[in-house]
């Protein structure tokens, strides 16, 4: 990689450790006890507050911020102001098709392996969560710079044409097999079966696909664009700064959870996204683009690239989204973009070497 590549990367972990360091600060305010509103409530003891409950609050008032206003500012402006004439439609589907065959493929995967075990029934949505670590690249923070560092303005196009579709793509289809696996567990759990079983799920796992904090801003900035009418420019630039404050905020939202989760418990279990991620996908992309459909040159390294970037922020926002697996999202974020420095020259090798 080239030494601005290197440089984003020190600033990106360089976040997360300011996200660590804040939450061992000892600056965030008291959590209110609570109010008594008679004798025998008087009475009761007060639970004792753990050291770390003010922060960890903190954090979690962080990610709601996160989950609810400043992603979907940034999903909605992103889609509203898509160029869909501009296109690259080949590479595009050179890159997802292999991604949606693998985010099926996986996500049976981690459901076939999460369904002896009781904590399917309890958390529906944890394979969806883990499919998501091992699908969904940090293509923003970190992959616009390495595109542009490595691939000039025509590598860069193409790669923010891929990111522009990669939420609308990847992240609703998760949503979806996420919110199919919840309606599917309430139903089982109240004991209906039959046609009114089957009706009831897909019907209350397309309501609460549709109404969520990413796949709606998706269709609502979908729904703008197709009319062809911009943003007013007043209201694009407020949501452009809200949009902005999404990137630095979830990374040090990472950092928060690093510190307050650790590393070492989710290590081993966040090892198989991670190796996913970083080794399966690319591969799977660079066979299917450049094999199958022909592609070489710039284009396939900027595929290929794009696939081998390490587990995205999201993962950590779908997890907790979803109150699952957030330790291990967050481990897996932190690890592979560790990792990252040693893949990424591997894969660039390769790809001047076969391609």
């Amino acid at each position: 990689m080239t030494d601005a590549a290197y440089v984003r990367l020190a600033g990106l972990l360089g976040m997360i450790a300011l996200g660590a360091f804040l939450y061992r600060l000892p600056i965030w305010p008291s959590l209110p006890g609570p109010q008594a509103s008679g004798t025998a409530v008087a009475q009761q003891p007060r639970a004792r507050e753990s050291p770390n409950a003010s922060a960890t609050f903190a954090a979690q008032t962080l990610a709601q911020l996160v989950t609810l206003v400043l992603i979907p500012v940034l999903l909605f402006r992103t889609m509203a102001r898509l160029d869909l004439q501009q296109m690259p439609w080949e590479a595009a589907q050179a890159y997802f098709a292999p991604v949606l065959v693998c985010l099926v493929i996986v996500n049976l995967v981690f459901y076939a392996r999460a369904a002896p075990a009781a904590s399917v029934k309890a958390a529906p949505a944890e394979p969806a969560a883990r499919t998501t670590a091992a699908l969904y690249g940090n293509a923003v923070q970190l992959g616009i710079p390495i595109a542009g560092s490595l691939f000039g303005a025509e590598g860069l196009a193409i790669h923010l044409a891929l990111v522009s579709l990669h939420s609308l793509l990847v992240l609703t289809t998760l949503t979806v097999s996420a919110e199919w696996s919840i309606a599917r567990s309430k139903r089982q759990t109240s004991g209906k079966t039959g046609a009114d079983h089957a009706l009831g799920t897909v019907k209350q796992a397309v309501i609460r696909s549709v109404w969520h904090p990413v796949v709606l801003p998706i269709v609502l900035g979908l729904l703008w664009n197709l009319t062809g009418i911009a943003l007013p420019r007043w209201l694009d630039d407020g949501l452009a700064v809200l949009g902005a404050a999404a990137v630095p905020l979830c990374l040090i939202l990472i950092g928060m959870n690093l510190a307050q989760f650790g590393l070492k418990t989710s290590a081993a279990s966040a090892m198989p996204q991670m190796v996913i991620k970083l080794l399966v996908l690319p591969a799977v992309v660079f066979v299917v683009a450049n094999k199958l459909l022909g592609i070489q040159g710039q284009t396939l390294a900027v595929l290929v690239m794009m696939a081998a970037l390490p587990v995205g922020t999201n993962a950590l926002i779908f997890a907790q989204r979803y109150k699952v697996l957030q330790a291990e999202a967050t481990t897996a974020i932190v690890l592979s973009t560790f990792a990252f420095v040693l893949t990424a020259p591997a894969w660039l090798w390769m790809l001047q070497r076969w391609a």
